[in-house]
């Protein structure tokens, strides 16, 4: 014989009595009814517990051992003897109007903070999608205040009849603040003026773009502007890899399809190889002087990013600067004349040791949220799944 009370437990379901329980077509269908209690009358306030009548009513609830569950809950209809108002029990597990239970609410809630497709969890509750959809819209996040450290980007998301998207985040505290509809600059200077507490801002992340460092600039005077590193870093690889790509040309087939697929020796920094890689990366250079130059100035690029210090890291830099100078290779003057451009930015990620690396995890997973979802076209929700699933998952 079932132990009644413990399964009631289990199933999460209060003041309820479990009568039966059974598997009916991959189905578990459960018959429930409430203890009874004195209810108040919604009309006269007066207390009874006279029953009128009773209603069946089938009501969804969280799946079990990968089956779905069904209740059939037998609600009692009271009638009042004062006034003869008629109304049903209250059920404390289930929403007024509903026919699901609030665990099954809250378990998909759960289910959606993972990186899910509605379509996946409405299969697996045996609800419909737009079911799924209806519960996620009654979750509301808003940004009250911005953090001391922000951290701004764009992704492309096209949702909401735009194609890109911006995501603001507080790179210290690892924390997702906002999703922003579009990447029009109006827009975001409407936004960032909503906010009173702005000029408490005291630095602002964001990758090589003078599009975000002018919106910085003018929505937070008082912050300093921090480049990030890693971005700033790929243009050097970049240049890098243009030098080889040149280079390789001159070769026979064999050592060019050699060169091509070594190519990830090149890019890692050189203190990250071991030794029989240093070996191979050293007979590569020595086939190629521009080569041999491009890898050293990468190198020093990876020596400037690696300063423990704000005096050492200014040293750095000028010695990139020299050497870039003195090798007169195209693709990294560009490199040398973008970080003279970014210089105070760049220099400032040893004052904050701040960086966009959180931010871009961020956006690899909004890909990843995208992809199986097969693209969002409304924003609010895709809004609403992106912070449920960052901030669920803090």
């Amino acid at each position: 014989m079932l132990n009644y009370h413990f399964t009631e437990k289990l199933l999460g379901l209060e003041d309820a009595i479990v009568k039966n329980l059974q598997l009916v077509q991959n189905t578990f269908i459960i018959d429930v009814i409430l203890e009874q209690r004195i209810h108040t009358c919604p009309s006269c306030s007066f207390q009874s517990s006279k029953v009128h009548d009773y209603h069946t009513q089938l009501v969804k609830h969280t799946p079990s051992s990968g089956f779905p569950v069904l209740l059939r809950l037998k609600k009692r209809r009271h009638v009042c003897p004062v006034c003869g108002k008629r109304f049903f029990e209250n059920v404390p597990f289930l929403p007024k109007y509903q026919r699901t239970t609030n665990a099954l609410w809250g378990y998909i809630l759960a289910e959606l903070s993972h990186a899910v497709s509605m379509k996946e969890i409405a299969q697996k509750v045996q609800l419909s999608q737009a079911t799924i959809g209806r519960i996620i819209d009654h979750v509301q996040y808003t940004c009250k205040k911005l953090p001391r450290a922000l951290s701004i980007d764009e992704f492309r998301g096209n949702s909401g009849g735009e194609k890109f998207q911006c995501i603001l985040t507080d790179p210290k505290a690892k924390q997702v603040i906002d999703i922003l509809p579009t990447k029009k600059a109006e827009d975001i200077y409407q936004y960032f003026a909503s906010f009173p507490d702005r000029k408490q801002v005291r630095f602002v992340v964001m990758d090589l773009s003078t599009f975000f460092r002018s919106i910085a600039k003018n929505c937070f005077p008082k912050a300093e502007i921090v480049a990030d590193k890693f971005h700033a870093l790929r243009l050097a690889i970049y240049a890098l890899e243009q030098v080889r790509k040149e280079e390789q040309k001159k070769f026979a087939e064999k050592r060019r399809k050699y060169f091509k697929r070594s190519r990830t020796l090149l890019i890692k920094h050189k203190e990250k190889l071991h030794k029989e890689e240093l070996e191979a990366v050293s007979q590569m250079l020595s086939l190629s002087k521009p080569l041999a130059q491009a890898y050293y100035l990468k190198e020093l690029a990876y020596t400037f990013f690696a300063s423990k210090s704000l005096s050492e890291a200014k040293k750095n830099l000028l010695a990139f600067h020299m050497a870039a100078q003195a090798a007169a290779i195209p693709s990294f003057e560009k490199v040398s004349e973008t970080y003279r451009e970014w210089e105070q930015e760049l220099l400032s990620i040893f004052n904050s040791g701040l960086s966009n690396g959180f931010t871009e995890g961020c956006n690899n997973k909004i890909k990843v949220l995208k992809r199986i979802s097969y693209g969002m076209p409304n924003f609010t929700r895709f809004r609403t799944r992106i912070l449920h699933q960052m901030q669920t998952n803090d």
